[in-house]
Parts: C-alpha cells; structure tokens; sequence
C-alpha cells in the first residue's frame, strides 16, 4: 500500500492534512477512518493558528500511535514519545527549513525542492507536498527501528 498516494487521495477529498497523515495509517494505529479523520479535524492550519504544520502534528500522532506509552515507564515513555517527535520535526525542517505552517505556505515550491514521494506521485499543490513528506518520514522512521 502507497500511504503517500493515499494520504493525498484523503487530502483530495477536503480533508486536512493532519486528517490525511493520520487516515493512511488506519490500519495500524488502532483507530477507525471515522476516528482519525475527527481526532485530526482541529489540527489543520497549524490548528487554526498558522503554528505546526498540520502533516507534521498528524506524523507525531502516527509515531505515538505505533509506540504507545507505558503506564510502568512513564518517564521512559515521555522520553521516547518526544524524541521520536523532534526527530521527525527535525528531519521535515532540514526539508523545508520551517515547520511553522504560515511560513510554509509563504514559499513557493519547484520540483526539486520537493521529496522523493512528492516527486514520484508529481505534486506540485503546497500542501500535498508537505502530506506526502511527512508520510515519506514516518515511513523512513518505522524502517529504521
């Protein structure tokens, strides 16, 4: 299963793109289309304040849902839930140079600015990009474990 092409085919629909992100890992994260799609709702457009970019919020998620906490390790589980985080806010910034979705939305993209998965699947819509990046490093991410 492409989950770039289908987190796009979500975002193609109207959804968000934490929605999108969240929704092509379904059927590994223990949630329900209907589920993803209403937990991500809030969080497009940096949740509606131009701060993180909805994609990465909804990779975040993913990574937490695949690594769940342990209530004997809270400590241990904090710290592997946020460093899992920054790491992937690391690697999408070393990207696009921002994380903040207003800043993002400011810069205009060319194809090769863009990600393997944006290029294989011929986006050039701004948001698609940052969708089908996010979902490129979830997957990076879940391989290297």
């Amino acid at each position: 299963m492409n989950r770039c092409a289908l987190s796009i085919e979500y975002h193609r629909k109207g959804f968000n793109c934490c929605q999108s992100v969240l929704a092509a890992y379904q059927d590994c994260i223990g949630l329900t289309e209907t589920q993803c799609l209403t937990l991500g709702g809030g969080f497009g457009s940096g949740a509606g304040t131009g701060e993180l970019c909805g994609a990465v919020t909804g990779a975040v998620m993913v990574l937490d849902l695949l690594t769940p906490a342990d209530s004997g390790d809270v400590m241990g589980s904090k710290k592997r839930a946020v460093a899992q985080a920054k790491e992937l806010q690391k690697r999408f910034a070393e990207r696009f140079e921002n994380l903040r979705c207003a800043d993002l939305l400011q810069k205009k993209f060319i194809p090769d600015d863009t990600t393997p998965a944006a290029k294989a699947l011929g986006l050039t819509g701004h948001c698609d990009i940052m969708i089908a990046t996010a979902v490129e490093l979830v997957e990076q991410m879940i391989a290297e474990r």
